[in-house]
């Protein structure tokens, strides 16, 4: 199944995309690594953003989403953007996939007890897309 990673930063969605097959993980190529809100945040902009992710999705044939969980309060508190980006995102009318929103807990647990098989730097993929990739990783592996 191929799993689409996400982590909300800023007006950014970075994606990566992940395929696990056979107990073969593979990432698949995709020119696009980050998705973008407009500066306005306007209805319309939502609207566009949800539908540009909608549109990437169904090129990859995505079926599951794996977004890493921003905290409500707190020194790591996700900024109000990126909770409209998120619901954005889990609201996709066109889009036939599920979104899986995933902790910090549940990440740091799931590594814990099955490590990533290789290290990020061997992956091929930008600095900025790790924690996506994780979530993508963990998005396969976390119930």
């Amino acid at each position: 199944m191929l799993i689409c990673g996400v982590e909300l930063s800023a007006s950014d969605a970075v994606v990566c995309l992940l395929n696990l097959d056979g107990g073969q993980f593979t990432l698949p190529e995709s020119n696009i690594r980050k998705i973008t809100l407009k500066k306005n945040h306007t209805r319309k902009d939502l609207q566009e953003f949800q539908a540009s992710f909608a549109k990437f999705l169904a090129e990859h044939d995505v079926k599951k989403v794996a977004i890493k969980e921003r905290m409500p309060k707190g020194k790591f508190a996700g900024g109000a953007i990126s909770f409209k980006m998120e619901a954005a995102i889990q609201l996709m009318p066109e889009a036939d996939v599920e979104v899986q929103l995933l902790s910090s807990a549940t990440i740091k647990a799931t590594l814990s007890a099955k490590p990533m098989p290789i290290p990020f730097a061997a992956t091929g993929l930008k600095v900025f897309q790790e924690a996506a990739f994780v979530a993508a990783y963990v998005g396969h592996l976390a119930k």
